[in-house]
């Protein structure tokens, strides 16, 4: 965790300053889109980035104002898509999901003390999230008069994503350890 003195002024605003920026890394992400029945985008990626780099809380912030302004309307979403409607529409759960990955990261992350813990704290809390959009996506298709099994949304949402999730987790730590010799 780069930032450690949280009573210090100077500290506090590049907590708020380095928040804001990884909210809009993630929205960033978001647009680096390959289409599909839930798109592929590099949300994951930032969502890692933020939470390593960051730390658990301000990481885990910067997450929830970049669902706050979608949900607000501003055009953050992949396809610069916002609103209620994505939130609560098939591929909404795997939004909501990232938050689930800072929540795994806020209160587990003090009980590992190395890089590959944390990776695996990632790991685990992804896997909430693909639980979480999974049930959502199939949840939506079926109340859209299209019914999809967990099983057939697992094979549509979450298969094609696992092995690209994993370089994404790793280029994310890998740039962690970088960016955080600098900070």
């Amino acid at each position: 965790m780069i930032l450690k003195n949280l009573n210090n002024p100077k500290t506090n605003l590049k907590k708020i300053i380095l928040t804001a920026l990884f909210t809009a890394i993630i929205a960033v992400c978001a647009q680096i889109v390959i289409p599909s029945p839930v798109p592929f985008t590099m949300q994951t990626f930032g969502v890692f980035c933020a939470l390593k780099i960051l730390g658990a809380k301000a990481g885990t912030v910067s997450i929830l104002v970049y669902i706050a302004a979608g949900a607000a309307g501003l055009p953050v979403f992949s396809a610069f898509s916002a609103g209620a409607g994505v939130l609560f529409g098939p591929t909404g759960g795997y939004i909501w999901g990232f938050a689930l990955i800072g929540v795994v990261y806020i209160i587990f992350s003090p009980f590992c003390k190395t890089d590959k813990g944390r990776n695996a704290l990632l790991a685990a809390g992804l896997a909430l999230c693909y639980l979480l959009g999974t049930v959502m996506f199939s949840y939506v298709s079926a109340s859209r008069g299209n019914p999809v099994s967990f099983s057939q949304g697992l094979l549509v949402c979450v298969v094609p994503y696992v092995l690209p999730d994993a370089a994404k987790l790793f280029l994310a730590d890998v740039i962690s350890k970088r960016v955080s010799k600098f900070m």
